[in-house]
């Protein structure tokens, strides 16, 4: 088993991507804490992974409710006396609105969610990792926040930041035992699109033109099995890096 007793806690995890992860952590013998404002999905993840090695607990909540996500790492340590996985997964999209048709609602709804929630986390988890002497974060970006023509001004501008700082994180804690690494994923099949119900004509055509070269779309598993890889041991010097996994879309 490649995560043998670790504590990981995964938001964004009653469907998609964090879920697969907290099915796969699970079946890998960690106790996950699965994170979600949808505590319908979270209860169906958890019957799903009873009997697994490890386990999956729940915790319904909202990365952007800074105390409330400040609550959650504390009882993760109260109960399981360390954290030693926190992967931020939790996202939305932002309606493909260009620069000049976004609004500021919509702007910081988009920067809170995708960018100071991860921050939020981070932050509180780096505490308990340095008193640990070790910690693991891996924060789910896109390929997104390294081009910018997949989405609208927002979700890019939210999503390069999070590649940016976790980048940061990697160095600065480099030497404290602490890794932080990003995934970035190409189209997978997610409902993290479900939320788009007016958007942009001109952002949809734009984002839209290089479609055609996408060789495929992804499977939530398969993300999920990157994220395992940093996650445990086999990663142990990999650190501050950007795993694009896409099918080859952005090799293009």
């Amino acid at each position: 088993m490649k995560l043998d007793s670790k504590v990981a806690v995964i938001t964004g995890a009653s469907s998609g991507m964090g879920r697969a992860m907290a099915l796969l952590f699970a079946k890998e013998g960690a106790h996950v804490i699965a994170m979600d404002r949808n505590m319908g999905g979270l209860k169906t993840l958890a019957r799903d992974a009873d009997g697994m090695v490890g386990s999956v607990g729940t915790y319904e909540g909202d990365v952007t409710d800074r105390k409330g996500m400040e609550v959650l790492l504390d009882q993760v340590v109260q109960n399981h006396g360390k954290l030693d996985i926190l992967v931020n997964n939790a996202g939305i999209m932002d309606e493909m609105m260009p620069a000049g048709e976004v609004s500021d609602e919509l702007w910081e709804r988009v920067l809170h969610v995708n960018l100071n929630g991860p921050l939020y986390l981070c932050r509180k988890a780096i505490g308990q990792m340095l008193k640990q002497g070790q910690g693991n974060i891996i924060n789910i970006a896109s390929i997104g926040g390294l081009q910018g023509a997949r989405a609208g001004a927002a979700y890019t501008a939210s999503k390069f930041a999070l590649v940016g700082l976790s980048k940061n994180i990697g160095f600065m804690y480099a030497n404290k035992g602490i890794r932080c690494n990003a995934i970035c994923p190409g189209s997978v099949q997610t409902n993290i699109g479900v939320g788009i119900a007016n958007p942009s004509a001109l952002g949809m055509e734009r984002a839209m033109s290089g479609i055609a070269g996408n060789p495929r779309m992804g499977a939530p598993e398969e993300i999920a099995r990157v994220a395992l890889f940093l996650a445990s041991d086999d990663a142990s010097f990999i650190n501050g890096a950007v795993i694009v996994a896409d099918g080859g879309w952005t090799a293009y």
